[in-house]
């Protein structure tokens, strides 16, 4: 049996679950965005405490490395490998774009006809990073930044449904106007890392928890606040 600790806090809002062979026994997720740092500890010690075991009583600890915000992905990184360090337990990670992958699956999303699945998080402006997937979950096209136009992703649309699911879905939908194209908004939850997470344990793909990094795509752009500085 394993039990993993599951962290998501990729984008606006951060969730944190607890697993057991794959599936979801506790979870807990914010309602306030950005509370990333005050609140993904809080969530897992809830969850521990729920179920009277301590982080040395599970098996690992599996963070979604993005791609997202870059501030996010550095609070779930650094919450994952503090608890992996403190507990001695292995790190794992998976992807973002998975994560949304097996909430359209685990959630029940998927309409009659899907062919694919396409996570879309939030870069800027009309740019989000995506990826493909089939409705197994398995991913077929890597993850990159797309700018959104008509004929984005056109060739998939041609075959049937297509599930376009994440916290950028509403602003691709402003752009792709298809009878095939089904827009679901939303974050994606530490809730549907259950299943991923069990397949990288069983097949034993830890991470160095000492240099392990999220997985960012781009490279972070600090701005220069117009303030005056006192």
């Amino acid at each position: 049996m394993a039990r993993i600790i599951l962290i998501e806090t990729s984008t606006e809002l951060c969730s944190a679950a607890l697993s057991e062979d794959g599936k979801i026994i506790s979870y807990r997720e914010s309602t306030e965005p950005r509370a990333h740092a005050s609140m993904t500890a809080v969530f897992i010690k809830e969850l521990l405490d729920g179920q009277k075991i301590s982080v040395s009583d599970c098996d690992a600890v599996c963070v979604s490395m993005g791609p997202g915000s870059y501030t996010g992905l550095r609070v779930g990184v650094s919450t994952a490998k503090g608890l992996c360090f403190g507990g001695q337990i292995p790190l794992l990670a998976t992807g973002t774009p998975d994560v949304l992958a097996w909430q359209a699956i685990s959630e029940g999303l998927l309409p009659d006809g899907c062919k694919y699945i396409i996570p879309m998080i939030d870069a800027r402006r009309m740019e989000a990073y995506t990826a493909v997937f089939d409705t197994s979950g398995k991913q077929i096209r890597e993850t990159a930044a797309e700018i959104f136009s008509p004929e984005s992703f056109s060739s998939y649309l041609e075959e049937g449904k297509v599930v376009f699911i994440g916290d950028a879905a509403d602003k691709c939908s402003t752009v792709i106007n298809n009878g095939n194209a089904v827009f679901i908004q939303c974050c994606p939850k530490a809730s549907a890392m259950a299943v991923p997470a069990d397949m990288e344990y069983k097949e034993k793909r830890f991470k160095d928890v000492a240099y392990f990094e999220p997985f960012y795509l781009k490279e972070f752009v600090a701005t220069v606040s117009k303030k005056k500085l006192l």
